[in-house]
Formats: structure tokens, sequence, C-alpha cells
């Protein structure tokens, strides 16, 4: 039945599936926490193994072997930058925050990340915003606020906000990173992956094992971080790249935004997290604002598109094809 479908419709679905996929790392990943296994080493093991489980990918194309050969000394700089920004700090900050909150609370702090990048690219790449996302802005701050307030945290709930805070600000890093490594078109995506998720996850393993006190896994806690390294990140990146030949950045960045919707859903159901009246209203206003600036994104250079096919039509008789490539954000759940 699945392949009677149309191939956009599979690439549609299989996107969703990976997205929802990435969402029930979050529940797996509180799961673990909470069977004690200390949050860095937890997540340098996790991105560690996914990076072995990858590695096969790599070796096994004469193609992607020649390109690992031929990265220079610059190339090795800059994908080791994104490991670091993007894995070990990221995503061992995620791990440190979902240790001390709810998983819906640090759902709805890492959702801004979307606002950091859109407000790096004004700093960085010199990026005008529309006015729809300035509105998008204040649609989340509204939630956010209404979300927050009024605010209670202890001690231990500070620590998370801190580590949310640093979370994105380092994906926002991060992401900016990934698209000077996509722009250059030089370095294939699974060698971008493989490289930066295998340095950013030994130097947060290290980490871990350094700071950390020794961790004792039940069993658990290993089905735990092997379902994580094996299907939720090496399968759902292999699945998530094969969509992506299919569908448009615009399409790919819609459902991945899924994942604001899912967390809370599956925080509910298997974590015993409330979301009172209040909270989802907040949710949905910051959700509802996350999309309109994420469309927002896409919608310059679509706009791009059509006033060069309107020029072309005054010029030519026949309609052409406009072929454009997209370029993807370095995707970790």
């Amino acid at each position: 039945m699945f392949r009677s479908l149309s191939p956009h419709t599979r690439a549609v679905l299989t996107a969703l599936f990976v997205t929802f996929l990435w969402a029930t790392s979050w529940v797996i990943i509180k799961f673990g926490l909470h069977d004690q296994i200390p949050p860095l080493t937890f997540a340098g093991t996790r991105y560690t193994l996914a990076a072995l489980c990858l590695v096969p990918l790599v070796l096994r194309q004469s193609s992607s072997r020649s390109h690992l050969k031929a990265l220079a000394a610059r190339e090795w700089i800059m994908l080791a930058a994104l490991g670091m920004v993007f894995i070990g700090i990221a995503q061992g900050a995620q791990f440190v925050s979902l240790n001390y909150l709810p998983a819906i609370t640090v759902n709805l702090i890492l959702s801004f990340t979307t606002i950091v990048v859109t407000a790096l690219g004004i700093f960085l790449l010199r990026e005008r915003p529309m006015r729809v996302q300035w509105f998008g802005l204040a649609l989340y701050i509204v939630g956010a606020i209404i979300y927050f307030y009024p605010s209670a945290f202890t001690g231990g709930e500070w620590i998370g906000i801190i580590a949310g805070i640093i979370c994105l600000t380092a994906n926002g890093f991060g992401a900016i990173l990934s698209r000077a490594v996509n722009r250059s078109a030089s370095i294939p995506p699974v060698i971008v992956t493989v490289i930066s998720m295998s340095i950013g996850g030994v130097a947060l393993l290290v980490v871990g094992i350094v700071l950390e006190p020794d961790p004792v896994f039940s069993l658990q806690g290993l089905l735990s971080i092997l379902w994580l390294s094996i299907v939720n990140t090496a399968f759902a990146f292999t699945l998530w790249n094969r969509g992506l030949r299919t569908l448009t950045a615009m399409e790919a960045n819609v459902i991945n935004s899924m994942m604001l919707v899912f967390i809370p859903m599956l925080a509910w159901l298997f974590l015993g997290e409330t979301i009172t009246l209040k909270s989802l209203l907040a949710l949905v206003l910051a959700t509802g604002g996350i999309f309109v600036v994420s469309l927002a994104r896409w919608e310059r250079p679509l706009a791009s598109v059509r006033a060069f096919t309107q020029r072309k039509r005054s010029s030519y008789a026949e309609s052409s094809i406009l072929n454009t490539t997209q370029e993807s954000d370095f995707t970790v759940d």
C-alpha cells in the first residue's frame, strides 16, 4: 500500500515518521535520566554510538571515501567546530535541561531556536526580517510570558533553564555554521554528519566521564541508549535524508516543526506531565509564532523565484523549467 502512493506522498509520510521518532527521543531520554544515567555521559554515549552506526554509510561508497580523503584542513576545522557546537554544547545542554525540567517546558524553551537563527541572520548574514516574522516573534513572546508567569522556580529548575538557554544559543550558532558548511556544496551531508557527530559525541562523552559520577546502566538504560543511537539517530537520519531528495526545504522545515506538537502530546501520555488550559494557550501561541517565522524564512526565496519566472515569461514564448536546489540545516533532535 505504501509503495502505491506517489513519491511525494511517501516522502511526506516518511518525514512525518522521522519527526515523530525524534519527538519520542525526549520521552526515552527522560526515562534514561530517571534511571540515574548522568546527562552528559548519556548524551555522549548516544551520539558516539550513532556516529559509529553511520560510519559504514561513508566507507562503503567510493565517492564518500574520496571526499573524505580530499577534505582540506579548513574543512576539518569547520566540521570540528560544528560538532563541538551542535553536539558537544547543544545536545549536552539539552540533556542537562531535561534532567531538571519537564519535557514540555524544555520544548518551549528550545522552540525559540528558530527566532535565534533569524536574529543571528540579521547580524551575521545581513538578512532583513519580513514584517510577518516580527509578528511571529511577538506571538512567541506572548505565549512564553503566559506559560512562565508567574515564575516560581527552584534552584534545580534554574539550572535546567540556564542549560536550555545555552542549548538554544548553541543551536542558533550551529545552524549558521551548518549553512556555511552546506552552502559550499563540496562536502556530502553524510560526511558532514558523521564527522561532526563523531567529534562532538566523543568530546561530550569524555567530559561526562571526567565530570560526572560513574554511570550504572540497567537493562532499561542500555536499551534506551541503543534505541536512541541506532533507531532515533542513525536510522532516522538515513530516512530523513532520503525524504529530502523529494521534499522542498519549506516542506521539510514545516514537517520538522511538528515536533513542537508531538513532544507535549507524548510527554502528557507517557511522562504524566500536565497541560493546563493556560499552558495549552501558551503553547498554541508560541507554536503559531514559530510556524509564522519558519514559513516566512522560505517566502522570500519563493517570491524571488516567482519574480524571476515572470521576467522570463516576458522574454520567452515557451515556459521554462526552473531547477532550484534547497539547502537543509544539519538536524538532530
